[in-house]
Order: C-alpha cells, then structure tokens, then sequence
C-alpha cells in the first residue's frame, strides 16, 4: 500500500478532516458517477450517519458537508463563504440540486439519520447513501468509511486495502527500518526518496511535484495570516474568542522584546498553530496535515523553519513536507490517523511526529536523526484521548496544536543532538499507538462521551 504525499497533505475546509472533508468527498463521490437520467430518476435521498459520525456530526459540521458534497462540490475547490450560502439555501428551500444538475425535496434533519448507537463494524466513521425513485425504491445506494484525513473508502475497498496509484515507484517501503535501508542503500535522503516516487506516480498525471508542493505551503500561510487577521467569537455555541489576532498584533507591537525574552519564540510557534486552527473551527480553507485537527501543528513548525531558520528557503519547505509524508504514511499503512479509532494520539501525535522528523531533516539531520525526531514526537503523545466539548473541534483541540507543534521543535533538537542511535525505533512506536488506541475506550475517541467533554459544564 503506497500513500503520496498529496494524499496525506489535502486541501479542504474544515472543522475535521474525518467527520467534514471525508463525508463531503463520500457524497460527491456518489454523485459524481450519476449521469443525467439517471440523476433525473431520483426523487429523494437519504444519508444516514452511524457511530461517532453521528454522535459528533453536527458540531463537525457533518450535515453541512453531505449537503455540499450532494450538490456536486469538492473539499479541494469549494470556496468556504459560498459553501455557506449554498448550505443555507438547501435548509431554507427544502431543495436540493444533486450535483448541479436535478432538483429533489430535501429536508433537515429528516434526509439525514443520525444513528448515535450503531457502529458498522468495518469502521467507526460510517456513513450510507441512498437515492429513490418515485416510490420510494432504492435505486442506487453505498456505505463509505471516513477513515481519517479526508481519506474515504468503502466496503470493498477497505477490505481489499488500498489501491496503489498507478505508476510502480521505484522505493516503496512499509515500515521506517525500509525506509533507512533505502537511504543507506541508495544514499539518499527520506525527502529524495519520496520525491523519486512522486515523480514516478506524478507521470502521465499532468502533476508537478514542486507547483503541487508549493501550493500546499501557500495555503498553509495564507491560513496563517488570515487566522491572524479575524476576530470575534467561533461558531458553535461555547462561546470561545479568536485570541490569534491579538496574539499577534501583541507580539508585532513589542518586537524588541524578542532580545529580552528568548521564549517570545515560543509565543510566535503557538501564534501560527491557534492561527490555523481557529480558521479551521470556523469553517475556513486548511490543509489536511495529516488531519483537520491536528493542521495547525505542521504549518506552525513550517512557518518556525521558514520565518526564524536563517538558510530557510523553497527547497526546504518542499523537503519538510516529502519527509514529513514519508512518516505520516507510515501511521496511515500500519496505524491510523483517526481520532475516532485510536484517540487524538492519531492525530497530534502523528502530525507532532511527522513535523519533528520535517524539521529535523531541514536543519540537517540524518536519515537516522529523522526517524528518532519522529519516534520522539510520537513517544510522548502515547495514550492522548480525543474528547471535545461539545463534540466541536475548538476545546482542547486548538490549544492542543500549539503543544504539538512546540513539542516537535523540541523533538527534531533533541534528534540532531545526538547521532541518531536510540533505545526505542519509530516502527515500536507506531505498533505501540496503534495497540493503545485498541484499548483506548470508545468514549475517549472523537464521541463527546467522555473526558472533558462530559466533565466541563456548558451553561
């Protein structure tokens, strides 16, 4: 199973990667193949949500998403304000119009089924469609899995595994000991190693690795600056204030006292990271790294390594982003990047990883620097629950990216300190999250039934 680059690092609109990108790629996807008279012969549609799809769906703005992915938008292109308008205008009309081209009654919530106590066994992010007929019929149905990260599959493909992309690759690997093979074998880098296969998948495809890169950290950094800009109040109901605009503006303010206090650093780190994600909790244009969650961690590492390291410049922020892959597949092929199956370890404790390993490979390290910056990332997220109040993606999970993007700064210095050697190899601890997050209980993964989501008071 290969997973590139452009897999891991999606552009969306948030708040989750697995609860709102995924199930709006589902719904596209079950539209997109309809043709004219076949969507001409639809009367209806259903989608029913089960388990923690359900549980949290509307504070992850799942409904919202169905919705645009029924009427024919995609998480990579929809621009977010017209995404609300177009939303606002199926529950104010009771229409919908699948795909841009056939209108049908649709009403909310009774065409979506929120099924709080049902878990399909296959996954706990499971979602059916269905279109009917002028009877009532079911003409076309398809149960699809939101696997985490935007990633979606359905029965057949999830149990199959996941289809490579195309071209053979000329270094694929399984685990991170393949990965140092490869290096030393063929005295490359993680990141060369990488580009080599997305160079071979890209062929035929019409993708340029380094534009496709690039684009990825534009719009990381415009998420930055715009999450630096907005003021006011998140949607949702708990009432929490942006606090990134005047973050920054503090810090712009007192720039001497960066001379004074060393960790002022630390506030810039944290600024990037509560940037990100408060646009990503109101619904604004973020990148999947390697969740929606968890994306403001490798921007804010990215943004440390682009505005503070002294040699920073557009071939280390593509290299950042191909060695961070190469680690997040890893979680992806022998772990999970889903909150709801393994807890917030999955997501920042991967995306803290994938960004200690993203740095330490930028300021020099070593093929085996890398991998210990990664396992050190990782080590100390073990057993992190995913609990939001609310079942929003705001409390703790926007803080939260700040301590994983400090923590993989911390991570990555560790690992060039020493020479890459070290007691405990990044493969032990993928094997290890992924057996804790087994015996993590359901109600500490992404269900709001448990943790701070049942201990703090909303009113």
């Amino acid at each position: 199973m290969a997973v590139s680059t452009f897999e891991m690092f999606k552009i969306g609109i948030g708040p989750s990667s697995s609860h709102t990108v995924g199930p709006m790629v589902a719904a596209e996807s079950f539209v997109a193949p309809l043709t004219d008279d076949n969507l001409k012969s639809i009367h209806r549609t259903r989608v029913t949500l089960y388990g923690s799809l359900a549980l949290t769906g509307e504070g992850h703005h799942t409904h919202k998403a169905v919705i645009l992915g029924l009427l024919g938008y995609a998480p990579a292109a929809v621009d977010p304000d017209h995404a609300e308008t177009a939303f606002r205008e199926v529950l104010s009309t009771q229409k919908l119009c699948l795909k841009g081209v056939h209108t049908i009654p649709f009403a909310y919530p009774g065409d979506i089924e929120y099924k709080k106590d049902e878990f399909l066994p296959e996954h706990p992010n499971g979602m059916k469609v269905q279109a009917m007929g002028a009877s009532g019929e079911v003409l076309f149905e398809q149960t699809y899995f939101s696997v985490g990260g935007g990633f979606v599959m359905t029965p057949e493909s999830l149990a199959a595994g996941e289809m490579p992309l195309g071209n053979p690759i000329p270094y694929p690997f399984e685990s991170a000991a393949d990965l140092l093979v490869l290096s030393e074998q063929h005295s490359m880098s993680i990141a060369e190693l990488m580009r080599a296969n997305e160079e071979a998948w890209a062929q035929g495809r019409g993708i340029q690795v380094d534009a496709e890169l690039d684009q990825l950290w534009s719009v990381m950094d415009a998420c930055i600056r715009r999450g630096c800009e907005q003021e006011g109040e998140l949607p949702g109901g708990l009432e929490v204030k942006r606090r990134a605009a005047a973050i920054c503006k503090s810090l712009r303010d007192k720039p001497e006292q960066s001379f004074r206090d060393p960790f002022t650093l630390m506030d810039w780190v944290s600024l990037f990271a509560l940037a990100v994600n408060e646009e990503n909790a109101a619904g604004g244009r973020v990148v999947t790294a390697p969740t929606n969650g968890a994306a403001g961690v490798i921007p804010a590492v990215l943004a440390y390594y682009d505005r503070f390291v002294s040699h920073s410049g557009p071939k280390g922020i593509r290299d950042f982003l191909l060695t961070a892959a190469a680690i997040g597949s890893l979680y992806k092929k022998n772990a999970s990047i889903s909150a709801a199956e393994v807890g917030c370890q999955g997501e920042i404790g991967v995306a803290c990883s994938m960004a200690a390993a993203g740095l330490c490979a930028v300021l020099g390290g070593t093929p085996q620097q890398v991998e210990n910056a990664a396992e050190i990332g990782m080590e100390h997220n073990l057993g992190m629950t995913c609990d939001p109040i609310g079942g929003l993606v705001q409390v703790p999970c926007i803080e939260r990216n700040t301590m994983g993007a400090l923590k993989a700064i911390n991570a990555a210095r560790l690992a060039l300190k020493g020479d890459g050697s070290h007691r405990v190899s990044l493969d032990s601890v993928i094997e290890t999250m992924w057996q804790t997050g087994q015996d993590m209980q359901s109600k500490y993964k992404e269900t709001a039934l448990g943790g701070l989501a049942v201990n703090v008071v909303l009113c």
